[in-house]
């Protein structure tokens, strides 16, 4: 049995990420060991216009928030928080 060399990760999408993608929720294979903030980094590279939105959003892994540099583990689930405004 060859053991599985990447990881799944559902990414539900709010807002901008959601309105880029036309959905809101997507999967997306890594590596083994693979900081949320890839997620990012994939996403912005998919859609070039989510850059603008790279150094202000946060995350969220199994409804926590946790820092950029959290590793994601297989079938996760990862939220993008982008800032919110609001009155």
């Amino acid at each position: 049995m060859t053991p599985n060399l990447e990881i799944t990760v559902t990414i539900k999408l709010f807002a901008v990420y959601q309105e880029a993608f036309g959905t809101a929720e997507i999967s997306r294979q890594f590596p083994p060991n693979t900081p949320v903030k890839a997620v990012l980094d994939r996403l912005t590279l998919e859609r070039p216009q989510l850059a603008q939105w790279h150094d202000v959003t946060r995350f969220g892994i199994n409804l926590e928030f946790v820092d950029p540099d959290t590793l994601m583990l297989d079938l996760d689930e990862v939220v993008l928080i982008p800032p919110v405004s609001g009155g």
